[in-house]
């Protein structure tokens, strides 16, 4: 069975009101509110990719990865029959502005209380993200 990786971001800044998180919308026909995140090109690394997905898809240039929180979620994509297994490596990362650019990907963007982040996430998997990422912030008090 083929094996797709790729990684991606959580991405979050500071406010004069606290941590917002960002969320990007995806095009119709699917609409749903997730990370950025991407395939992970030859030759480069894990965080090479982060880096480039997220500049790509979010237009920030400008984050810091945090060190010591990477999580990583599998699942199955494509067609039946032609179904492979994905893992995605996602980050930490702290946006340096509020400023966003979205990839013609998407369709919106949303900076979010951490609550708002949680509701509005499609997937099971990128809520687990988002609140795995808040604990770890509120844990290393940063």
């Amino acid at each position: 069975m083929p094996v797709e990786r790729s990684a991606g971001a959580i991405i979050f800044r500071k406010t004069p009101k606290g941590r917002e998180y960002l969320l990007i919308q995806h095009r119709p026909p699917y609409n749903h509110w997730d990370l950025a995140k991407g395939h992970i090109e030859k030759g480069e690394t894990t965080e090479e990719t982060v880096r480039r997905e997220v500049k790509e898809e979010t237009g920030l240039s400008k984050i810091e990865i945090i060190p010591g929180f990477k999580e990583t979620v599998k699942y199955f994509v494509g067609k039946k029959g032609e179904r492979h297994l994905k893992f995605v490596a996602f980050f930490l990362a702290e946006a340096v502005t509020k400023r966003v650019k979205i990839s013609w990907e998407h369709q919106d963007h949303k900076w979010a209380p951490y609550e708002e982040a949680f509701k509005l996430a499609t997937y099971p998997d990128t809520k687990k993200l988002i609140q795995k990422a808040d604990e770890f912030i509120q844990e290393k008090s940063f």
